[in-house]
């Protein structure tokens, strides 16, 4: 908590020649007694690429400091021209007050700075040497940029933190490096565990859905198989046919006009055929079977 808070500042001669002094009106308050007296500085920044051109215009020393609300003015002295590059009297800089107790700076107000000619021929033709009578410069005073930084004060409670506080609890903790990353593996696992469950109910679904929606397949008999059915149906007619005949034929022969090596070729034919047809019946047996046994 700092001691010291600013309360305001205020910019009296404004806008002012180059060449004026600066006055500042500056409120703070004070919540306890000091030992010693703050330090205000006011800085003019010479050049924006290089801080060798910065300069101190003006310090002062204000104490004893009595407890409660303060105001006082604060002057200081133009800058050394002598000392700002010529080519940076004229744009935008910028000025730095700065309060300081004990060489340990705790406040800092910034402002930009416009240095410019006093009519619009000079701005529009600068001359190649500067006319600093004829600069004026304005602060733009409702745009500071506030810093604070704590400090100690008189006592060491009030001095701020170095250090991160001690936590001895904290070297009781077991070293979890080995443990590091457990819980993010375990969380992996689970997703991709629940991922595959629901890949393989997913599945299922899908197959139950194949089964009732595609029924028992019973193909149709093709043009071919009728027409099978009824060469075989002829066959069987002719080879009953041909079996009355040929039992007949063996009897004529067998009682006088038959010859051995015939009946022989007519049994043998009339063998052929009765196998070709009970195969052929065989055949179809198996084929309707088979029908019927698809699903």
């Amino acid at each position: 908590m700092s001691v010291v808070s600013l309360l305001g500042v205020k910019v009296l001669n404004n806008p002012a020649a180059f060449n004026a002094s600066y006055q500042f009106e500056i409120t703070f308050e004070c919540l306890e007694p000091l030992q010693k007296d703050l330090e205000w500085k006011l800085t003019y920044v010479g050049s924006a690429t290089s801080s060798e051109h910065d300069q101190e215009l003006d310090s002062l020393l204000v104490g004893p400091i009595p407890v409660g609300v303060n105001k006082f003015i604060f002057e200081a002295d133009s800058p050394d021209l002598k000392r700002i590059p010529t080519s940076e009297i004229l744009g935008v800089t910028v000025i730095l007050l700065t309060c300081s107790y004990d060489g340990r700076e705790f406040v800092r107000v910034g402002y930009y700075v416009n240095n410019e000619y006093d009519s619009e021929e000079l701005n529009a033709e600068p001359p190649a040497k500067p006319l600093i009578e004829r600069v004026r410069r304005n602060v733009l005073a409702e745009k500071p940029r506030v810093t604070r930084f704590a400090i100690k004060w008189d006592t060491e409670d009030s001095a701020p933190a170095e250090f991160p506080p001690e936590q001895p609890e904290a070297d009781n903790v077991e070293d979890d490096g080995a443990t590091y990353g457990a819980e993010e593996e375990e969380e992996l696992e689970e997703e991709l565990k629940a991922e595959d469950e629901g890949q393989a109910i997913g599945e299922d679904e899908e197959m139950a859905g194949a089964d009732d929606t595609a029924g028992p397949s019973i193909p149709a008999p093709s043009k071919g198989e009728g027409e099978e059915d009824e060469v075989s149906d002829a066959a069987s007619e002719d080879l009953e046919a041909e079996s009355s005949g040929s039992d007949e034929e063996e009897i004529e022969e067998e009682e006088g006009e038959g010859d051995g090596d015939e009946d022989m070729e007519m049994a043998d034919d009339g063998d052929q055929p009765a196998e070709s047809a009970a195969g052929k019946d065989k055949h179809l047996n198996q084929q309707s079977n088979g029908e019927v046994m698809v699903h």
